[in-house]
């Protein structure tokens, strides 16, 4: 029993070992800057190990034949015609490699052993790192401890490396494929920075001492401001300089404050689940949070914006810092007019309705348009001695499908559909009669979206398209809110097809008139194949032909009903 447990036991080990340990290749890259006396003992050593499947060194402009013993020792080499940095020597590499892990040794190391080398790789392959980075004891780290770990304290206070400038690392290629190489010293912190704001896990490993070659203080400089430069950018593109000073917290708040206005606006008119008590206090602090920050911004502004040496670069500055506020103030301030505009007091009471236009898209690709802004329209009474007129904004007319001309009949009332006047473009203007059969008030707003319901079921006379410029066609219809089961209607003149309409038909007796005088009564039954009526005006043969279903939003009126088509002769 004993033998099993253990066999057990073995196996399940091997299975894990199997999955920690991936099938994962491994590339070297050894950047080289006149290090013809260290490349060939670093690339002896990376040799010695067998599970790496390339070695590639970047001759970054060298002089003293580095790139020649490069060679000689067995590596991939690869040049720069001119020395372009660490950095550029470090992407070159890793865009010429194929390892799923790439591995960056420094070519001056005078003691690099394998196993410094393992302690490296292994993590990532033993799957406990994306990242690796190094420390070791050395005789010199000046630029470390008196710029790198100051700025990144104050920058980034959640790393907490030993050694942030290593040197020595490694990554998957995953991870390398997705950040910009520095090209210049700053890119081993630029690295580190990257993979820690993407989350990747990140191992500090000692590998011991080695030795570097010593820099010179001008060389030493020069490594100082590009690390500097890059751990500020890095902090920059992280939001770590906003989220510092003092100016970035009075713009975040101010414009924290008026998007919970915003939200509070919003959830008072249009999110029924919020108590509109909730949303009034979320308006209310949101505005006092705004006020008191704004305030204490422009406090902080006033002294850079009149600085006399530089007044336009800090006005340039200002707007660009502010516009974000600007922004959200304008979002806030088009929200309180658009309410504003929709108060009605009426007896002691306020209300608010708003409303907002309708966008309307197409889906159809044989209409000519294929988006339009609509409405809304604000009822309002008629013009002096305009008892028989109704003035419709044409974004409602061509909601309702009609026209200027067109004839509306209310409790069997004739009513001339006209224009508005100028500066009216959303005012519907109608009489008392028909607004009290239709429910409507002054002041009253009627969405697009709800015009058709509004005057639903109403008779209309309206014009049709005419390819003939003697005759004007009329036919007698009732709107309908809504796509109602229809069918085409052709209509012929001498064999010669001159217009075509769309509409509703019930089995039932129509009438056709011409000049306004009745002449033929049809009889319409679906279950025939074909529907086909002629009229005879004169010397000419009308023909109204019925074709196949079609969806419409209108219901042709019968005998009982109105007049299903007028054909007039203009000339006549």
């Amino acid at each position: 029993m004993s033998w099993i447990i253990l066999i057990f036991v073995l196996l399940v080990a091997s299975i894990k070992n199997k999955e920690s340990k991936p099938n994962m290749t491994v590339s070297v890259v050894i950047p080289a800057f006149n290090e013809v006396k260290t490349v060939e003992h670093v690339i002896k050593v990376v040799k010695s190990l067998n599970y790496i499947n390339e070695i590639i060194v970047v001759d970054d402009g060298s002089e003293d034949g580095t790139a020649e013993a490069a060679e000689k020792a067995g590596a991939t080499v690869i040049k720069h015609s001119n020395n372009k940095g660490k950095g550029a020597a470090l992407n070159t590499g890793f865009k010429n490699s194929k390892g799923d892990i790439v591995a960056f040794i420094d070519a001056d190391l005078h003691n690099l052993t394998s196993k410094q080398i393992e302690d490296i790789i292994m993590p990532i392959l033993d799957g406990k790192a994306d990242v690796t980075k190094t420390k070791f004891k050395r005789k010199a780290g000046r630029v470390t401890e008196l710029t790198a770990k100051p700025l990144l304290n104050f920058f980034f206070p959640e790393l907490k490396f030993e050694q942030p400038l290593s040197g020595q690392f490694a990554a998957k290629r995953s991870f390398l494929n997705n950040i910009k190489f520095e090209e210049d010293y700053g890119v081993d912190v630029g690295i580190v920075l990257d993979a820690d704001a993407r989350g990747m896990k990140i191992k500090e490993v000692d590998i011991g001492e080695i030795e570097h070659s010593m820099s010179t203080l001008t060389e030493l400089n020069a490594t100082a401001n590009e690390v500097v430069r890059t751990i500020v950018d890095k902090a920059m593109e992280y939001g770590r300089v906003s989220m510092m000073d003092t100016l970035g917290k009075y713009i975040r708040m101010s414009i924290l404050g008026l998007s919970l206005s915003s939200l509070g606006v919003f959830s008072v008119f249009f999110i029924k689940k919020v108590p509109a008590a909730a949303g009034a206090i979320l308006v209310i602090v949101g505005l006092i949070i705004a006020l008191y920050y704004i305030i204490k911004l422009l406090k902080r502004s006033f002294n850079i914006i009149i600085r006399p040496d530089r007044k336009s670069t800090s006005l340039k500055s200002f707007l660009y810092m502010h516009f974000p506020i600007i922004v959200s103030a304008l979002i806030l301030m088009a929200m309180l007019v658009t309410l504003l505009g929709a108060v009605h007091v009426d007896e002691g009471k306020i209300s608010i309705e708003p409303a907002s236009s309708n966008l309307v898209i197409w889906i159809d690709p044989t209409k000519i348009r294929t988006i339009d802004v609509r409405g809304p329209y604000t009822v309002d009474g008629t013009l002096e001695n305009e008892n028989s007129t109704l003035r419709v904004p044409s974004e409602a007319m061509s909601s309702l499908e009609l026209g200027y001309g067109d004839v509306l009949y209310i409790n069997d009332k004739k009513y001339n559909l006209t224009q508005t006047v100028p500066g009216e473009e959303n005012i519907l203007r109608m009489p008392a009669e028909p607004r009290a059969t239709l429910d409507l008030n002054i002041g009253d707003i009627i969405r697009d979206s709800n015009i058709r319901n509004v005057f639903e079921d109403l008779y209309a006379e309206k014009s049709l398209l005419s390819n003939s410029s003697n005759l004007q066609i009329k036919e007698g219809i009732f709107l309908k809110n809504g796509n109602v089961n229809g069918n085409t209607v052709n209509i012929y003149m001498d064999n010669q097809l001159i217009s075509t309409t769309a509409g509703k038909l019930k089995n039932g007796t129509y009438e056709i008139y011409v000049n306004n005088v009745k002449e033929k009564t049809v009889y319409y039954n679906s279950k025939n194949t074909k529907n086909i009526y002629y009229v005879y005006w004169g010397e000419h043969t009308i023909k109204v032909e019925v074709g196949g279903p079609i969806n419409s939003n209108v219901a042709f009126a019968d005998a009982n009903k109105g007049r299903f088509l007028n054909i007039i002769f203009k000339n006549n």
